[in-house]
C-alpha cells in the first residue's frame, strides 16, 4: 500500500510540474507566427514519465495534463485537439521506447512531437470540415522535428538524472535511495 501511495505521489507531483510548464510555455510569445507551434515544455514530462515508469503511468499523467490544462485555461474546445494529438503521440511513443536505449529518448520525442501535431491536424480536419488544412501538414511536421529534439534533449537529461528506486520512489543520482 505504501508503494503505491509513493508511486501516486511522484506521480501526482510529476503531473503538476507538467502543469507548471504549461502555463509558463502559455505565457512566453511564440516564436514564430505560425499558429499551433509550441516547444511543448509539459511534454518534456511525459517522455520522462514514460521512460522512467512506463506506458499506463505516461496515459495517466498525459490525460491530467489534457484535462487540467484545458479547464486552467478555459479553453475546453481545445480539449479534442490537445487529446488526439496527444493520444496519437503517445501511442507511437509507446511503440518506440522498446527499441531505444536511454541516449535515443530524443528520438521518441520527435516522433511523439509530429504525431502530436498529424493528430492536432486530423482533430481540426474532421471539426472544421475543411480539407485545405492538410496544407499545413509540412509547416507543423518540420516544427515538431525541431521541437520534438528540444524537448527530448530536455526529457533525456531529466531522465538521466532521475532514478526509479524501490518503492517506485524517484532520486536524483546524487541522492540516497528513498
Amino acid at each position: 500500500m505504501r508503494m503505491k501511495m509513493k508511486k501516486l505521489l511522484y506521480l501526482a507531483l510529476l503531473t503538476a510540474i507538467s502543469l507548471v510548464l504549461f502555463v509558463v510555455e502559455n505565457q512566453i510569445p511564440a516564436p514564430l507566427p505560425v499558429p499551433g507551434v509550441k516547444l511543448g515544455l509539459g511534454n518534456v514530462i511525459v517522455v520522462t514519465v514514460l521512460f522512467l515508469y512506463g506506458p499506463r503511468e505516461a496515459l495517466e499523467v498525459l490525460s491530467a495534463k489534457i484535462v487540467l490544462s484545458a479547464l486552467l485555461t478555459g479553453n475546453l474546445s481545445a480539449l479534442a485537439y490537445s487529446a488526439a494529438g496527444g493520444l496519437l503521440s503517445w501511442g507511437g511513443m509507446c511503440l518506440l521506447r522498446p527499441l531505444l536505449q536511454k541516449k535515443q529518448l530524443w528520438v521518441a520525442s520527435v516522433l511523439g512531437a509530429m504525431l502530436h501535431n498529424l493528430g492536432q491536424l486530423a482533430a481540426a480536419r474532421l471539426i472544421a470540415a475543411t480539407p485545405g488544412l492538410w496544407a499545413y501538414l509540412p509547416v507543423l511536421l518540420l516544427s515538431g522535428m525541431i521541437t520534438g529534439f528540444f524537448t527530448g534533449v530536455a526529457a533525456q537529461s531529466v531522465t538521466g538524472r532521475l532514478r526509479i528506486g524501490k518503492n517506485a520512489a524517484l532520486y536524483t543520482e546524487n541522492d540516497n535511495e528513498m
